[in-house]
């Protein structure tokens, strides 16, 4: 849903949706949680934040809800300077953490009520009844929360940061903990939201559910960006498979005119292949074998995926971070 006409943030002035430059963050004792953080989120677009535990993730997401205090940098959501025009920024987005932090005595109706009042909506351009409807609510707006099931409590979550229309919706792990049906049902909910117009930010510990949302994706680590482009061209980026070949002959080495292919036997029929597909095809290592007079009885491969790439930026992120801090040193 986007933002109404009511909402100081309805009209956007620019064509991103959060722009970062410079972010810093540092906490006592000279803990650097975000270091010249650069970011853009383009308006629209279903962005990413990935990161393993103390990346930085959620201190960013508390200075963009205004939940943290920035140390240095420019942020700016919806065209709006944090610093200059802070209500109108903050009103740009809505915010769904992962803690399920919900009054269990208040139903789902009274709960939108008293934080539409906490965003200042007047009562004639709330829109409880549509919240309520599109997050498949309506039947339980009279019910406690407490009584609710945790899928419904997570989409309460999602409801309560709608009421002041906020055109951006960031999501903290909004499907940690939930089974897997629960969380195809999250899934789409929010690309019915996105498909809307809102921008989603979300960040995620599944790798599967960012590749599979997210338009772009950005990953950080020890509180630098390491790495920001569209999902496809991420991938794009680890040119990389393997191959199991399973014979029909017993072998006690890999074959000399294999070697080439990076080939390891798993004695005493599988061959493993590590290539790059840019540079080798699976028909050149295929006749190799066939060249050798072996008989292929079955195959299967696997190309790097969201999850190879997260690993080698990240560990590469530390080696290069620590060998900073051994040069100043």
């Amino acid at each position: 849903m986007n933002a109404s006409s009511e909402n100081p943030a309805a009209t956007p002035p620019c064509e991103n949706a959060i722009a970062i430059r410079g972010l810093e963050k540092t906490y006592g004792g000279g803990v650097h949680a975000l270091e010249a953080f650069d970011l853009t989120i383009p308006r629209g677009s279903f962005f990413g934040l990935l990161g393993p535990n103390g990346a930085g993730k959620s201190t960013l997401i508390n200075v963009l809800a205004g939940l943290a205090i920035k140390t240095a940098g420019d942020v700016k959501i919806w065209g709006f300077d944090l610093d200059r025009a802070p209500r109108h920024a903050r009103a740009a987005i809505g915010v769904v953490p992962q803690e399920l932090n919900i009054d269990p005595f208040l139903t789902p109706r009274e709960a939108l009520e008293v934080q539409a009042g906490f965003y200042g909506v007047p009562k004639k351009a709330r829109r409880t009844d549509e919240i309520l409807r599109a997050l498949h609510l309506s039947d339980k707006a009279e019910a406690y929360a407490r009584a609710l099931s945790g899928g419904m409590q997570r989409r309460l979550l999602i409801a309560k940061a709608m009421v002041h229309s906020p055109p951006i919706l960031v999501l903290d792990e909004p499907t940690a903990g939930v089974d897997v049906e629960l969380r195809q049902q999250l899934w789409e909910l929010i690309r019915a939201l996105n498909a809307k117009g809102t921008t989603v930010l979300l960040t995620t510990h599944y790798l599967e559910e960012a590749e599979q949302l997210c338009d772009r994706i950005a990953i950080i680590n020890q509180g630098q960006l390491v790495a920001c482009d569209q999902t496809e061209t991420l991938l794009r980026r680890m040119d990389k498979r393997e191959m199991l070949v399973t014979l029909a002959e017993d072998l006690s080495e890999v074959p000399a005119a294999l070697k080439r292919f990076q080939a390891s036997l798993q004695p005493p029929r599988v061959l493993h292949f590590k290539f790059r597909t840019s540079e080798t095809g699976i028909g050149d290592i295929l006749n190799a074998v066939h060249e050798t007079g072996l008989t292929v009885s079955d195959l299967t491969t696997r190309e790097s995926d969201l999850q190879d790439l997260f690993l080698q930026l990240t560990r590469s992120a530390a080696i290069g971070k620590k060998a900073g801090r051994v040069a100043k040193a």
